[in-house]
Order: C-alpha cells, then structure tokens, then sequence
C-alpha cells in the first residue's frame, strides 16, 4: 500500500510516497514527526529518492529527445501582476504538444510559469505547490513573498545535477505581496539564483521578442485587462520570430494560459476571456501585422 499526497483542489497528483502501513494499520513513524514545515525538507530527510534532484540520471539529453516548454511573460500593473504563457512543446523542429500549460497557481497570492524541460518543469511546480499547502498546514500561516521564492530557489538548486545533464527548468514566479501591496516578479537562473525584475520579464526562447514588445507596450499604471493585452502583444510577437513559441489557434481554440494575481487572490482566465482578447488582437494584426507601435518622441 502507498501513500500518495495530493495539491488540495487542483486534482494534480503530487509526489508518491513509498510508505506501507505497519501491521496495525499506522503510518510509520516519520510521519508523524511533528515541526516539519518544508515537504522539500521532509523527503530530503525521509525519502530523499523522490526529490527530482536524487533520481538517476541518464546521460547526456539532446532537445529532440524530451518536450521543452517556451515561452512566459510576466507584468505588474497598479493592482497586482499577471502572468501569460504560450501552448506549444517542441522536440526539436517537431510540436510536441500544442496545448500544454506552462503557468500555474503556487497559491492564494502567487503563481509560477516554466520554461525548459516539461516534465521536470511540471513535476518541480507540482512540488512547489504541496511545499506552499504544507507550510501552511504546519505553521497555520502563508509562506511571506520573500520565502517562497527562497523555497523555490532551494528547489531549482536541488535540480542542478539534471539541469547540467541537460534537464534544465527555468521558472519565473510572481505574486503579490500581501507585506507591500505591490506585484512582484521574480527569475532564476539554472543554479536557483534569483533575480527581482522591475515592471516585466519573460523566460523562455522567444523571451527576447516578448521583452522586446514590453518595452514598447507596459505601462506601470495600466489597468489589469490592459496589461494583459500588453502580454498577449507580446507573446504573438514572440512566436512571429520564435518557431518554439505557439501562436493561438483559432481553428482548434487553444489560447495562450492568462493568470492574475492581485489583493482579491489568484485567478485564471477563462478560455472565453482570453479568447475575445485574441481574436481582437488578431483583428488588428490582419490591418498592421506588426501590432501596436510606441511613439518616437517622449509623451
């Protein structure tokens, strides 16, 4: 018999704990050890076989071997920040998967996006999310902005021996600070250093279009829906010089992933939503292909 935890109402299997029941039907001991705030923690401790960073490694991984992910983007605006990501998976020049979702919630105040590996992306964020449950199930408190991105550093870096393999994830986490009111976007490197961006940042191979179009179209004092406009902008902007980035698709009504964060908590966009945005956009990129331009001169 197993144990399995899962991330409370997502449905989203998190990590199998190999942990059968002694003959009186308990849980071994090293469950009921009380003052473990981090689940990281407690299988590093326990069960240090099923953190990412502890399985066997194989050897060296080429791109058309596994599924990477591209491309997020992330802006604040007034009232908090969101986030947005592309559909595709790419196996070398193959789409993979046009529908994959790359943006998730981490909880009540933040959100996490991947690029990189899939799989390992996946199975990291889904960790992510039980690391949050947990604290808050131990301390009776949610985990300050600053510490999760601390959580989630530990976590990157714990994954550096696949990362070097070629198993790389690269996340970028945002949320909004309860301790400031302000949104907040944070990057991190393969190693788990972490980096505070100021206004907008995008990961991913198309990131340098998507932060090239952000130059143009953020405007720290936008409304929310505007900003979000700005992402989609950007994000179609990525994938029209990024062949890793997905366009969306109408015929198939697969959109880009669109979440926000603000006081009010976590929210995702509905496929409705998001879909009336894009068919917008795409109305205005059939009269100029090249979308919104920025004056020449300051304002």
């Amino acid at each position: 018999m197993s144990f399995r935890a899962r991330t409370s109402g997502h449905g989203q299997e998190g990590v199998a704990l190999s942990s059968p029941l002694d003959g009186l039907g308990r849980l071994p001991s090293e469950y009921m050890t009380p003052g473990i705030a981090s689940i990281s923690d407690f299988l590093g401790r326990f069960h240090p076989e099923l953190l990412p960073g502890s399985q066997e490694l194989p050897g060296p991984v080429g791109a058309t071997d596994v599924k990477h992910g591209t491309t997020i983007v992330a802006a604040t605006h007034a009232g908090g920040v969101v986030m947005a990501g592309d559909r595709r998976a790419t196996m070398g020049n193959v789409i993979a998967q046009r529908n994959i979702v790359k943006v998730f919630r981490a909880d009540d105040y933040s959100c996490v996006g991947m690029a990189g590996t899939a799989g390992v992306g996946t199975e990291l964020i889904r960790l992510f999310q039980l690391e949050m449950e947990h604290y808050e199930k131990i301390e009776g408190v949610t985990l300050s902005l600053d510490g999760k991105t601390n959580r989630l550093s530990t976590m990157i870096r714990s994954n550096l021996s696949m990362a070097m393999q070629g198993l790389a994830v690269v996340p970028l986490f945002a949320g909004y600070d309860l301790d400031t009111g302000d949104g907040r976007i944070f990057s991190y490197d393969i190693t788990g250093s972490r980096s505070e961006e100021q206004g907008f940042h995008a990961v991913g191979s198309g990131s340098v279009f998507a932060r090239g179009a952000m130059k143009k179209l953020y405007r720290p004092d936008a409304a929310e829906e505007d900003t979000v406009l700005a992402l989609l902008h950007a994000l179609y902007d990525a994938a029209d010089d990024d062949s890793a980035s997905g366009q969306p698709d109408l015929a198939r009504r697969i959109f880009p992933t669109v979440v926000s964060v603000t006081s009010d908590r976590f929210r995702q966009y509905d496929d409705d939503e998001v879909g009336a945005l894009v068919e917008g956009i795409i109305a205005g990129r059939t009269r100029n292909p090249d979308g919104p331009v920025a004056p020449v001169r300051d304002e």
